[in-house]
């Protein structure tokens, strides 16, 4: 009883370290394509048309720019392409939303990623939850029925409109990370999770890197506009009217603050938007001996998920002393890192 007292204490220890100076929760570096879909729907006035625009484009700029996705693996349709028709592909009714589904669904590997984001008003009508588009809307349940194609996929859906609670449980499945700025279809007062989780790949990168591995998970994208969100309304002195959730455990239940450990987070944290070829790497230090120390991190961050992914299915003892050694080398090997970044940052 006390050697097992002990092992718990020491594993709560290597755990506690492992967190507070490595943040090893994020994912292993996979050949990954990620092909996106924006959807921006009715704006109702032109000043809504207008930063609707701005968030679709922030995103699919740091995707195309940043992360190198290649362009005709972004899709953007929108209420009116007038507004921009060189970067809008078409215009976002039924018909077209439904086409971009299936052309992804074509083109897409098996467990490639797929990040749908639709930007917009919502409502809940006769006991369904929509997303409100030129036409006819589109219910949960229809998006369901979309993203059924998707089955051989890894999907990010994320709903920042208002009105967005109800499509967690209706999306929820094995596969998918389902993000919506509302915690219910009630919550129908304008939101702002949009512009900053587009933000967390942009110019919010610095802090949305929460790990500085230099790639942004569809984790700390949630994280990160979780925090910006509460500070814009904090700031202003108003009520917080929106409270976002996340689910990517299949259960049909979002959470506001994911645990890759206990609940929702696990899959959420190794998605990231990258080409599969490396590029999801780009921003880490540009001295070799410093990016070198930053790869080994994350081979080892591989071989940590790699490890928990067998959880269940081998022996208890066997599991918990590899982990422990896994995380002991991810803590010395964030100390090194640190030390020589403060090392090569001293003046000579």
């Amino acid at each position: 009883m006390i050697r097992l007292q002990a092992r718990t204490r020491m594993r709560a220890r290597v755990v506690a370290v492992a967190v507070t100076t490595t943040a090893w929760l994020a994912a292993p570096v996979a050949a990954q394509q990620t092909h996106i879909l924006v959807l921006t729907g009715l704006s109702g006035e032109p000043a809504y048309a207008e930063q609707f625009h701005e968030w679709a484009t922030t995103l699919i700029d740091a995707a195309i720019e940043r992360y190198e996705v290649p362009p005709e693996q972004v899709a953007y349709l929108a209420e009116k392409v007038e507004l921009d028709p060189e970067r809008i592909d078409g215009r976002s009714t039924k018909e077209n939303v439904e086409q971009a589904f299936a052309d992804i669904s074509e083109r897409a590997e098996p467990n490639d990623h797929v990040l749908v984001l639709l930007i917009g008003h919502g409502s809940h009508n006769s006991g369904e939850s929509r997303f409100n588009l030129p036409g006819r809307d589109l219910t949960a349940g229809d998006y369901a029925v979309l993203l059924s194609t998707l089955s051989p996929q890894r999907v990010t859906f994320v709903n920042a409109a208002t009105s967005s609670g109800g499509f967690i449980e209706a999306l929820s499945g094995e596969g998918r990370t389902v993000m919506t700025a509302t915690r219910s279809s009630g919550q129908w007062n304008e939101t702002v999770f949009g512009g900053h989780f587009v933000a967390a790949f942009a110019d919010g990168e610095e802090d949305s890197d929460q790990n500085k591995d230099g790639r942004v998970s569809m984790l700390e994208a949630f994280e990160y506009a979780v925090v910006q969100v509460a500070r814009v309304y904090e700031s202003d002195g108003r009520l917080q009217t929106e409270h976002a959730l996340l689910d990517d455990n299949g259960d049909g239940e979002g959470t506001r603050e994911p645990d890759p450990l206990t609940t929702d987070g696990a899959m959420a944290r190794s998605l990231f938007i990258t080409t599969g070829d490396g590029s999801g790497l780009a921003g880490l230090p540009d001295d070799p001996a410093i990016r070198a120390l930053y790869e080994e991190r994350l081979l080892l961050q591989e071989q940590i998920e790699g490890l928990r992914a067998t959880r269940g299915g081998t022996d208890a003892a066997s599991y918990d002393a590899e982990m422990e050694k896994l995380l002991v080398a991810m803590a010395l090997k964030t100390r090194e890192i640190r030390t020589t970044e403060e090392d090569a940052a001293e003046p000579r």
